[in-house]
């Protein structure tokens, strides 16, 4: 996951695709970037996530988002991250941490921060959504 000092949230890797990249090319893209990622494979789709939100720029209101999500295998170990400059002085960071530990703190975030980002309320539904469909009934409590 990402750490965002700025937001003080945990999101998901992600991003745009790039012009010439399909959806699975600007996920590997992505990945290797923001968390150095190493020998990407067995990815597998995962869902669609699809919002309007207000926007801050002043030719658009509002923005409509579609954000694919896969679920992929990789090494233990991370490589060198290349994070663009805004993601740097944000704070961002690659980060291991348990998957219902990033969800209190996300919970917690938005219910006492005035300092939240405006995509900690996707991010928290999609780990949510790993949680209940992607982990085994053993491990959906938090521990």
């Amino acid at each position: 996951m990402l750490y965002t000092e700025r937001y003080h949230d945990y999101t998901l890797p992600g991003g745009g695709v790039d012009e010439g990249e399909d959806i699975e090319q600007g996920l590997v893209r992505e990945l290797i970037e923001e968390t150095g990622a190493q020998n990407i494979q067995n990815i597998q789709e995962f869902g669609l996530y699809e919002e309007f939100r207000p926007w801050h720029k002043p030719e658009h209101d509002i923005v409509h988002m579609e954000s694919f999500c896969f679920t992929c295998d990789i090494d233990q170990q991370l490589g060198d991250t290349a994070l663009e400059s805004h993601e740097i002085q944000n704070g961002m960071r690659p980060v291991w941490i348990n998957i219902h530990q990033a969800i209190a703190h996300n919970e917690h975030t938005m219910a006492t921060s005035d300092k939240k980002g405006m995509s900690i309320e996707r991010e928290t539904f999609l780990l949510k959504r790993i949680v209940a469909e992607l982990l085994p009934a053993e491990l959906q409590q938090a521990c």
